[in-house]
C-alpha cells in the first residue's frame, strides 16, 4: 500500500513563475549552468546550482556554497518570491511537448515506502552525487526537485484529474525551455483529496522513473533527522516524506540514451567489425555521416543498435542465438545490457560505465547528430595525442527502453545498467518546494 500525501507546497508567486521554475540541476554541466543563469536572478537554478554565485574556480562542494543556496532561498521567500499554501493540497502538473501531454500529481511519498521496497528503484546511485544533494536539502531544509515517479494507471485517478482540469482554470500556465508548456492546478477540495489519497493507497507499488539520487538523498536526510530526534521521532514529520510527481505509466515516453566511446581499445575498424559479427548481423549504410546531417541508421525495433564508426553508419541486429539466451531475463534482455555486455565490456574493455572515462552518455533529446560530433571530436583528440593506434571513436544509438521493461526490472528487485532511460519532458525545479 503506497503512502502518498498532500502537502503545503512553497511555490513561486504566480506572476513570476515562468522566471523562477528551471530545468533540474543535473541536466547542466558547471559551465552550462553558469551561462544559463546570466541575467536571470529569479531562476531557481541559482539556488539549485549555487556555485553559479561564485567565481569559476570556487570549490563547488565547499560549505559556503551550500550556505549561499540556503541564504538566497530564505531571502527570496522573505521578499515574497516564494509563498506557502495555507492548506495541504495535491497539485496537478501537466506538461505538453511536441503535442504530447503527460499529467501527473505532485505529492509527498513516504520515506518508509522507499526503505520497504514499495517505492521501487531500477538504478544504483553514486555516493558523491548523493552527498551533494544531501547537503543541499539540509542547507535549505527543503526538497526542491521532485522525484519523477510512475504507477500502473488507475481510471479513478485519471477521471478525478480530468474533471478537475475541466472545471478549473490553471493557476500556472507558461512555456518553459525547449518549448514545453507547463500548467498547474491546486486540488483544494477535501473530497477529491481523500479520493486521490485512497486510490494511491490501493497501489501495490510506485516506481522511480527519474531522480534516483534525489530520492536517495531525501531518504538519507530523513534518516539523519530521525537519528537526531531519537526513538521518539514523529513518523508524520515532514522530513519523513519526499517531494514527488506521480504519472500513470500509459502517459510516459522514454527516449533513447546513447553512448560514445573514445576509442576501439586497440581494434582496427575491420577487426572490430569482425568481432561484432559473432553476435550481430551488420548492415552498412550507403550514406556518409556528416556532423550537420548525421546519416546514422537509427534502430527501429528492439535488439537493433545504430553505430557510427570511421565516418560510416552501421546497423547492428542481435542474432537469434543471442536473443534466445537472454529473452527471459529482465536485465540481460535490455538493449542497453546487450550493448554493455557484448560490445562495451567484452570488446572495448569498459567494465564499469559509471566510472570509466572512455565513455560518454548522450540523451536522445540531443539527436544523433550530436553522436557524430562527439565521435569525431574524440577521434581527432586521439590522433593529436598519439593514441590513434587505439582506433577511432565509436558512437551507438540505442532503441529506447520501455516503461514495461522498467517496471519488470524494478519488480524483480534488479538494477538496470546506468543511463538506461531518458525521460522527456523534464520536471521543473522550484515549481513545488517541500519544507522539511
Amino acid at each position: 500500500m503506497a503512502d502518498i500525501r498532500p502537502f503545503r507546497a512553497v511555490r513561486p508567486e504566480k506572476s513570476i513563475v515562468g522566471d523562477v521554475a528551471a530545468l533540474p540541476y543535473d541536466v547542466y554541466s558547471r559551465e552550462e549552468a553558469a551561462e544559463a543563469v546570466k541575467g536571470k536572478p529569479l531562476s531557481f537554478l541559482n539556488i539549485d546550482r549555487p556555485e553559479t554565485m561564485f567565481p569559476p574556480d570556487q570549490d563547488m562542494y565547499a560549505d559556503e556554497v551550500y550556505a549561499a543556496a540556503g541564504d538566497r532561498y530564505q531571502r527570496q521567500k522573505a521578499e515574497g518570491i516564494y509563498l506557502q499554501d495555507e492548506k495541504p493540497c495535491f497539485y496537478i502538473y501537466e506538461e505538453t511537448m511536441d503535442g504530447r501531454v503527460q499529467t501527473g500529481i505532485a505529492a509527498l511519498s513516504s520515506v518508509d515506502d522507499y526503505l520497504n521496497g514499495i517505492c521501487r528503484k531500477h538504478e544504483n546511485t553514486v555516493a558523491k552525487k548523493e552527498q551533494d544533494r544531501i547537503r543541499h536539502v539540509d542547507a535549505l531544509s527543503a526538497q526542491t526537485g521532485p522525484i519523477f515517479l510512475s504507477y500502473h494507471a488507475r481510471p479513478a485517478i485519471d477521471e478525478a484529474v480530468n474533471s478537475w482540469k475541466e472545471a478549473h482554470e490553471a493557476e500556472n500556465d507558461f512555456q518553459g525551455e525547449n518549448g514545453v508548456r507547463h500548467r498547474v492546478w491546486a486540488v483544494t477540495d477535501d473530497t477529491v483529496i481523500s479520493l486521490l489519497q485512497k486510490e494511491f493507497a490501493a497501489l501495490d507499488s510506485t516506481y522511480i522513473a527519474d531522480g534516483h539520487h534525489r530520492a536517495a538523498s531525501a531518504v538519507k536526510v530523513a534518516l539523519m533527522r530521525r537519528e537526531a530526534a531519537g526513538n521518539g521521532y514523529d513518523r508524520n514529520a515532514e522530513y519523513n516524506y519526499f517531494l514527488s510527481v506521480l504519472f500513470p505509466d500509459e502517459q510516459l515516453k522514454i527516449m533513447d540514451y546513447n553512448r560514445v566511446v573514445k576509442d576501439l581499445n586497440g581494434f582496427t575498424v575491420p577487426a572490430f567489425l569482425e568481432a561484432l559479427d559473432e553476435n550481430f548481423e551488420i548492415e552498412l549504410s550507403s550514406l556518409l555521416c556528416r556532423e550537420e546531417s548525421s546519416g546514422i541508421l537509427a534502430p527501429s525495433r528492439k535488439y537493433e543498435i545504430g553505430m557510427y564508426l570511421g565516418g560510416r553508419s552501421y546497423l547492428l541486429r542481435a542474432k537469434p542465438e543471442l536473443i534466445g539466451k537472454i529473452a527471459g531475463d529482465p536485465v540481460k534482455s535490455l538493449d542497453v545490457s546487450v550493448l554493455q555486455e557484448e560490445v562495451l565490456s567484452k570488446l572495448l574493455g569498459i567494465e564499469d560505465p559509471r566510472t570509466d572515462s572512455r565513455i560518454r552518455f548522450i540523451g536522445g533529446i540531443r539527436g544523433t547528430g550530436e553522436l557524430v560530433r562527439e565521435a569525431e571530436t574524440f577521434t581527432k583528440a586521439g590522433a593529436e595525442s598519439g593514441k590513434a593506434d587505439r582506433g577511432p571513436a565509436a558512437a551507438f544509438a540505442m532503441y529506447p527502453t520501455s516503461i514495461t521493461e522498467l517496471f519488470r526490472v524494478a519488480d524483480a528487485g534488479l538494477l538496470m545498467p546506468p543511463k538506461s532511460t531518458w525521460f522527456e519532458p523534464k520536471l521543473l525545479s522550484g515549481l513545488f518546494i517541500h519544507q522539511i
